[in-house]
């Protein structure tokens, strides 16, 4: 609930309203879904998002969004060790852990620490084979969208993993 709240400070309530309720008959786009699991800190879901649109319609913005998720989980693990906020480690962990209501009652475990370090080497594997699938089916659109994250995460060194860049959502 922590992390929820900080990143409800950070954005504003405002962002989430928007994005929360849709408009009746509307439906979020990928990029907007996975935009505000992103913005909650729903890593899971937000993979899964991206690894659904992939499987519908292949691109390489799709790869390219799968490969920024994975470096938002790292960007997120950093912080949050730089931070030493083992216990939002742990629930991370269990974000990423829990898929269904069997893990309630055999629950996945692991201390805060080791689970960062195994998230960590994970999604840094995951991340570079996503690249390599999106540069494969695009190298140049796949330049382009890393030009305009590298500018997102400089205009957003603390939080860019909270979100995907502006450009990507318009």
């Amino acid at each position: 609930m922590a992390v929820i709240g900080w990143f409800v400070m950070l954005v504003g309530a405002s962002v989430i309203e928007v994005h929360a309720h849709p408009t009746p008959g509307s439906s979020l786009s990928v990029v907007e879904k996975t935009g505000l699991y992103l913005l909650a800190g729903d890593y899971r879901r937000a993979l899964e998002s991206c690894e659904q649109a992939i499987q519908e319609r292949p691109s390489v913005e799709a790869y390219v969004r799968l490969t920024y998720v994975y470096h938002a989980i790292d960007a997120y693990l950093e912080q949050l060790s730089k931070d030493e906020s083992w216990m939002a480690v742990e629930q991370l962990y269990l974000n990423l852990a829990y898929r269904h209501t069997e893990d309630l009652v055999d629950p996945p475990g692991g201390l805060a620490r080791m689970a960062k370090e195994m998230i960590q080497t994970s999604v840094r594997q995951q991340s570079d084979v996503s690249a390599a699938m999106a540069v494969r089916l695009n190298k140049a659109a796949s330049d382009r969208l890393w030009q305009e994250q590298t500018q997102w995460r400089n205009a957003h060194p603390t939080t860019w993993w909270q979100a995907f860049p502006d450009v990507w959502v318009q």
